[in-house]
């Protein structure tokens, strides 16, 4: 009885089942086994394209008995693979459907059914469990929980080209890694953790993916060769489909992945280096989804260190390639594709930021993106116009990534940028929309742009930027907070118009609570944020931060693990130790606390960086009127001098006489 559907839709459903529905689970039950095979072949034919007739068949018990007789070895192996098409059916229709079939344990009973020496019933096992895999409701460590499992997918892949197919997709969708958190972003639609232990593609790579997979690329059927990197093959013509698919694997195997990654780059399929292949497969007569695809092979490989940026197999090729999926003239998740990618090739290089500024009046072509689709659209199909009006805010978020990419390192590129129609309205209109994923494209595009002087000083004022990011930063996620939190580090620096306005809106207390955060960007940035606030600041707002900080406080982030967070700390107070009158007032009253501190990391296993920093903070101090007598009178800090003042680092003894 754990195979039911949702309470509420089970009501629904249970008061429009139908006598003919019952007929058809009564059948199953029948002792002529010719006429459970006519049963189960009649089921399949009523459920085709019917979710109506899928949800009443699962909920008068279908599936435990559809399982029940795929499992008997006393069943023919006709009958067996009809109760595999009737279940793969069942789960073609509502995420429901698929969680009640997860409920009877359906995986187990496909997997155990893939050990059958008959390959159509192998065959519809796969084909069940591909279109269970693929469904967002179902857990992909399911795939993983038996060893045995993965070694034995990649020796059926040899025994036909549908369970090539099959097997390929499985992979592509169950294929996910784990990496840490990063402050920059990733573009790629690829999923990003796995549970504890060896992540997916050390799994797979693990068991032999690369090889087993790599003769699939070829045009023709293969013949695998002793040597595990040297794939040959017979002239058999492959089937497009296979070939889609094990290009497909390759992608999320090597996505961040540098040992597959390297591995890919001198793997040989008839004679040929796989990047060559991919190359091949970026030619405009090749599908849509096949270039694309390629591209994003190519470009995993080169951030991934296996291909250098200037190869031309990126900057003539890979990247063009991309560009063009940016047109119009492509559907819309072709673009959105297209951009996403190539904001994660270009994220770090600056070259290439700068050739794909110039390829195609890319900047002026992604403004488009935000106009889609327009009141002359080309679409005269009414289903696909419907999709596309509630997917445009992809458009968006792509064209924000793209931009923040783009404009990442280059003066003259981020000029182009805002000078690109209403680019800043766009931003701000991008800070407050419904979509998370929105909303945080717009806060990278504006956390790039933001790196520009002028920009700070002219149309972030314009536009007073301000407003809406820290209206951001009031309630988000974190993953939305780190990106904005360093957006308002810049947007704090001094020269900075918008550090007044951000001051009088009460970011102190914002700033103060980020340092106290778990998250460790969020710690950095927040203390960030601080030391640029206190720069040359008035002697109030140094008071203000001090005393939204506390001692304790301080002195807890002086103690931070992290050296990051040790830096800014002590870049804050050597800020607010700055001026003389100010350096009086602080030591007058946090005097003890603030020497207590400096003599803690001066006695502490230190690197020179943050030593260095120490000392300037004292040079600071010895710098005020009676501030200096609490290093005069202190032996433990003069005995500390002495001993930097004969320092072998160059840097040191610079810090020591300045003070």
């Amino acid at each position: 009885m754990a195979c039911v559907l949702e309470t509420p839709l089970r009501m629904s459903v249970l008061s429009e089942v139908t006598a003919s529905s019952r007929h058809y689970v009564d059948r199953l039950f029948d002792p002529d086994p010719q006429k459970v095979l006519q049963g189960v072949i009649d089921m399949k034919n009523a459920v085709i394209g019917n979710n109506k007739q899928k949800a009443n068949l699962i909920v008068l018990g279908a599936v435990p008995r559809l399982l029940y007789l795929l499992q008997q070895e006393t069943s023919s192996t006709e009958l067996r693979t009809e109760c595999a098409v009737v279940l793969g059916s069942l789960a073609m229709g509502t995420e429901n459907n698929v969680k009640s079939l997860l409920d009877c344990h359906i995986i187990p009973a496909l997997l155990q059914g893939l050990l059958s020496p008959e390959l159509k019933f192998i065959e519809a096992c796969l084909r069940c469990l591909r279109t269970i895999f693929t469904s967002p409701v179902t857990p992909e460590e399911l795939l993983y929980t038996d060893a045995t499992v993965i070694p034995h997918l990649m020796a059926l892949l040899s025994r036909s080209r549908y369970t090539q197919e099959y097997i390929c997709q499985i992979f592509s969708h169950c294929c996910k890694l784990r990496h840490w958190h990063s402050c920059g972003f990733k573009s790629s639609p690829q999923p990003l953790l796995c549970a504890n232990g060896p992540d997916h593609q050390t799994i797979l790579f693990n068991h032999g993916a690369v090889q087993n997979i790599a003769h699939l690329l070829s045009s023709t059927s293969y013949k695998p060769a002793v040597r595990p990197l040297r794939i040959r093959s017979i002239w058999v013509l492959r089937s497009p489909t296979v070939r889609m698919q094990a290009l497909k694997c390759f992608s999320v195997l090597a996505f961040e992945n540098p040992q597959v990654s390297m591995t890919l780059v001198n793997v040989l399929v008839d004679g040929e280096l796989l990047p060559q292949i991919f190359v091949k497969m970026l030619q405009r007569d090749k599908p849509i989804e096949m270039q694309l695809t390629s591209a994003k092979c190519l470009t995993y490989m080169c951030r991934a260190g296996a291909i250098q940026t200037d190869d031309n197999c990126i900057v003539l090729k890979a990247l063009p390639s991309l560009v063009r999926m940016c047109s119009k003239e492509r559907l819309l998740e072709e673009r959105v594709e297209g951009a996403e990618t190539l904001a994660y090739l270009i994220e770090t290089d600056v070259e290439l930021q700068r050739i794909a500024s110039i390829t195609d009046h890319l900047i002026a072509m992604l403004s488009d993106y935000f106009k889609y689709p327009s009141s002359v659209s080309a679409i005269t199909n009414i289903k696909r116009l419907d999709h596309d009006l509630k997917h445009a805010h992809e458009l968006r978020q792509a064209a924000f990534k793209l931009y923040a990419s783009l404009g990442a390192n280059d003066e003259d590129i981020r000029k182009k940028i805002i000078e690109t129609e209403n680019m800043m309205d766009r931003i701000v209109n991008g800070l407050s929309e419904s979509s998370i994923k929105v909303r945080l494209s717009a806060v990278r595009c504006l956390h790039s742009l933001s790196r520009s002087v002028q920009q700070l000083r002219t149309s972030f004022q314009d536009h007073a930027v301000w407003k809406p990011l820290m209206k951001v930063l009031q309630n988000a996620p974190d993953e939305v907070l780190v990106v904005a939190s360093s957006t308002l580090c810049n947007l704090l620096l001094e020269f900075s118009p918008s550090k007044e306005p951000i001051l009088e809106s009460g970011a102190i207390e914002l700033l103060c609570s980020l340092t106290q955060s778990e998250n460790l960007a969020l710690r950095v940035n927040g203390i960030w944020a601080l030391m640029n606030m206190a720069f040359q600041a008035e002697q109030k707002i140094k008071a203000d931060i001090l005393q939204g900080l506390s001692t304790e406080q301080l002195f807890q982030l002086l103690s931070d693990s992290d050296v990051n967070v040790l830096m800014k700390t002590l870049g804050l107070l050597r800020n607010l130790l700055s001026t003389r009158p100010h350096i009086d007032q602080i030591m007058s009253t946090h005097g003890k606390q603030i020497m207590q501190a400096v003599t803690l990391i001066l006695e502490g296993e230190h690197n020179i960086e943050v030593k260095e920093q120490t000392l300037c903070i004292l040079a600071n101090i010895a710098d005020g009127t009676t501030a200096k007598e609490l290093i005069m009178t202190n032996d433990d800090i003069l005995q500390k001098i002495k001993y930097y003042m004969v320092h072998k680092n160059a840097k040191i003894n610079y810090e020591i006489s300045e003070s």
